[in-house]
């Protein structure tokens, strides 16, 4: 069988591309290999109408309205390569099976390259974050550390002081000049220049010189790229952000490949929820409009 569309990711963005593909009576498959990034955190915040509710239920929630729909085919599987055309791509899963489809929807997501301080990957998503809309209202304007990873992490901590007292630790990974140190110092930003051992406790900083700093919450910056290179088997093209790399789209969302499109944390900054929604709803409908005036 020749789907129309193939959509590789059945998270936030791809679920909602697959959502207004389905609408229009359009054959899908989904093939998904359920690794949700944001599923670490056990609550999903600043998701209207969501806000609160636990990530997994959303998807869960989510999969169940689409399953209504009878052109849906879902696949949970891992998609290792992609070839072809317009009119005529094919994917290889992991079993080996390939499916052939008219067009192609990569929304894989991302993975988080994490800075290397011990005890942060496990704290990743519970007490440290990279996004304060969408924890840092919970966070109660208690003290809040940023753990820099970059340039990038200066940004970070200017805004974060809207949600509580922020302590930048640069952690020997960003030089501040006298103006970002200015500036920094003008919007009540402590500086903490002692490198870290680690993360103990909820989220407590230890550091080298044995002083032990205790936070409501952590954030940090962590460098992106697609969570899979898939998209890349194909001959996508990537582009470098300030976040990490992405697949580069047009404002319709077609990658550099003719009949290819990409959506989601993938193709996009900055990352949420809505945004990955809102994306994916919107390449879904451009993918229609591409299947109907070819």
């Amino acid at each position: 069988m020749t789907y129309d569309v193939i959509v590789i990711g059945g998270s936030y963005a791809g679920m909602a591309a697959a959502l207004q593909l389905l609408r229009a009576r359009r054959s899908v498959l989904v093939i998904d290999a359920g690794r949700r990034r944001n599923r670490f955190a056990a609550h999903s915040h600043g998701f209207l109408g969501q806000d609160g509710v636990n990530p997994a239920e959303i998807a869960r929630v989510a999969r169940k309205q689409l399953q209504a729909y009878p052109t849906l085919t879902w696949i949970e599987g891992v998609a290792e390569a992609t070839a072809g055309e317009k009119d005529s791509f094919t994917v290889r899963i992991a079993d080996g099976v390939r499916h052939e489809g008219r067009r192609l929807l990569f929304a894989v997501g991302v993975s988080d390259a994490l800075p290397p301080v011990e005890g942060l990957a496990e704290r990743w998503g519970r007490s440290v974050f990279h996004c304060p809309y969408c924890h840092g209202y919970e966070l109660d304007r208690g003290p809040i550390g940023v753990i820099a990873t970059g340039p990038m992490s200066v940004h970070q901590a200017q805004l974060i002081p809207e949600w509580g007292q922020v302590t930048f630790l640069t952690n020997g990974a960003v030089t501040l000049d006298e103006a970002m140190r200015a500036d920094l110092v003008a919007r009540g930003v402590a500086i903490e220049e002692s490198s870290i051992q680690r993360l103990d406790g909820e989220a407590n900083v230890l550091l080298a010189d044995g002083r032990r700093l205790s936070f409501a919450g952590l954030f940090t910056a962590s460098r992106n790229a697609p969570s899979t290179p898939v998209a890349s088997t194909l001959g996508c093209e990537l582009v470098d952000t300030p976040f990490g790399s992405q697949i580069s789209t047009s404002d319709m969302k077609e990658t550099s490949v003719p009949g290819a499109f990409a959506c989601g944390d993938a193709a996009r900054v900055p990352h949420s929820v809505s945004l990955a929604v809102a994306d994916g709803a919107w390449a879904g409908a451009t993918i229609h409009r591409s299947l109907v005036f070819p």
